[in-house]
């Protein structure tokens, strides 16, 4: 502690060393600055709100009130602050006396809607504000022109909301109108481009719901794994069923019976008759089976005739078997011509399926740009409808109330620059850059403020110090060096308080 006292001593004695330097540096700063904060133009502002009340009639009924409140209330704002506007109010106020280009223009209205806000404070309520600092004109001037701009921004918006509400509906239908019209032959074209795109490329692309060519590939592999195993099966069961037939005697020896295989055809004629009878025709799988047997009975009967066979019973265990085996082989035939059929298939396939990449992208594309033509078309239409329903309500009776709640105000105090705080702030800086000038210079000169500080900086000990010793005049003379240094000080202080003092009268002049 009790070394920063000392360091703290050190830097007040450098300090008020060279004092004359911080004084005279504190003026310079000073002087700059106030000039330079004397420089910059006040800006005045004035606000006003206004009601807008838009109740649309039969709101309920048509349903487009609440819905639509928050975006009349953007129109509103838009209209406010939109650039035709803005120019009206500069030319019609003093901001166009000094504009003579468009691009002058440009520049003014850009800096103008910077200067205007426009806040819906409430609802229904909107408060605008109007800012105007031009260094061209006086405090006064600045004043009325931030108050013309609000009455003007207001003037218009009554003549354009009210006034014009119903033209600018009519040129805002017949302008969707015409967007429709054109929007309605693109959507056309397009459908006529997929259409004729689906009936060129059939066999590749699906059908709604339906599969493409890989999808069908996949499909029929599948069906094709199904018909080999049920194939396969079929085969084994043919087989099981020879290798019955073969332990399985056709006839059975009974006394006094036509058996062999005589009896076994008489037997099956039977059934045949008895199966036509029913109604069967020729064409049913059974009498189908019931004829191949007869013929096979035929031809074993006129065997067994030929070789003297003893005839006997027909087995009905064989008749049995051997039409459960036509059956089967009829099953076998019936999967191998479908197996056929499918590799075929598969075969044709496979060599579409190289085009379907390309197909399939165009197809995508040409679908997409139909789905965005159709929602567009639908979304205007949609839009369309609302607005010449909110038309036809707007005629019966006008839906918008405008009443000025809060005329536009008269600025009696600039909102910017905060001059008395730039100007205590410039002295904080001036009296500042003076002390830290002199601490700066005395840090630079090897003087020794203090034996410990020269013990330090030596490292030698220091046996005593002389004390400075003054005669009368020297102490007068000191004395009134440090009055001239007071009245330097008092100097400052004082255009200070005179600069406050005008800044104060400025306002009360222009309030």
């Amino acid at each position: 502690m009790g070394s920063i006292y000392e360091e703290v001593r050190i830097a007040l004695h450098g300090v008020w060393h060279r004092r004359w330097l911080a004084i005279v540096i504190a003026w310079m700063v000073c002087l700059l600055g106030w000039l330079v904060v004397a420089m910059v133009p006040n800006s005045y502002e004035s606000k006003s709100r206004l009601y807008v009340q838009m109740d649309d009639v039969l709101a309920d009924q048509i349903g487009i009130g609440q819905g639509d409140r928050k975006r009349d209330m953007d129109r509103v704002r838009q209209t406010l602050t939109s650039a035709l506007n803005l120019e009206k109010v500069i030319r019609s106020t003093r901001l166009g006396d000094r504009i003579h280009s468009d691009k002058e223009m440009e520049s003014a209205v850009l800096s103008l809607g910077r200067q205007i806000k426009v806040v819906n404070s409430q609802d229904n309520v909107f408060e605008i504000s109007a800012t105007s600092g031009d260094g061209g004109l006086n405090d006064l001037q600045n004043a009325k022109l931030a108050q013309g701009i609000v009455q003007k921004m207001i003037d218009l918006f009554r003549e354009e909301n009210l006034s014009g509400g119903r033209g600018e509906m009519s040129n805002t239908l017949a302008f969707m109108d015409n967007q429709l019209a054109d929007k309605q032959k693109d959507l056309e074209a397009a459908e006529q481009k997929r259409q004729a795109f689906e009936a060129k490329n059939a066999d590749v692309i699906p059908s709604v719901g339906g599969l493409g060519v890989s999808g069908r590939i996949t499909a029929t592999r599948d069906e094709l794994r199904g018909i080999d195993a049920d194939l396969s099966a079929a085969q084994s069961a043919l087989a099981a069923i020879n290798g019955q037939l073969a332990g399985t005697p056709q006839t059975i020896a009974v006394s006094g019976a036509a058996g062999g295989a005589r009896g076994a055809l008489a037997q099956a004629q039977g059934d045949l008759a008895s199966m036509r009878a029913r109604g069967m025709t020729d064409d049913h799988p059974d009498v189908i089976t019931m004829k191949n047997q007869i013929a096979s009975l035929t031809r074993s009967a006129a065997a067994e005739a030929a070789h003297g066979t003893v005839s006997g019973t027909p087995n009905p265990a064989y008749s049995s078997l051997i039409s459960i085996r036509t059956d089967r082989q009829a099953s076998i035939a019936s999967l191998s011509a479908r197996k056929a059929a499918l590799q075929s298939e598969l075969t044709q396939l496979g060599a579409k399926q190289y085009a379907e990449p390309a197909v399939a992208a165009e197809a995508s594309r040409i679908n997409r740009d139909y789905d965005v033509l159709k929602s567009g078309y639908d979304k205007l239409l949609k839009d369309r409808e609302a607005l010449r329903l909110r038309g036809q309500v707007d005629n019966e009776r006008n839906s918008i109330k405008f009443e000025v709640v809060d005329p536009p105000s008269t600025p009696r105090s600039p909102i910017a620059p905060n001059r008395p705080l730039l100007l205590l702030l410039v002295l904080v800086i001036g009296v500042g850059a003076g002390g830290g000038a002199a601490f700066a210079l005395g840090q630079l000169r090897s003087n020794f403020a203090t034996v410990g500080q020269l013990e330090r900086a030596t490292g030698m000990p220091v046996l005593g110090s002389i004390s400075q010793t003054l005669t009368r005049a020297a102490r007068g003379q000191r004395m009134r060096y440090l009055q001239y240094f007071a009245g330097a000080c008092f100097g400052l202080v004082a255009v200070f308080v005179l600069l406050m003092g005008i800044e104060f009268m400025k306002r009360g002049m222009v309030a």
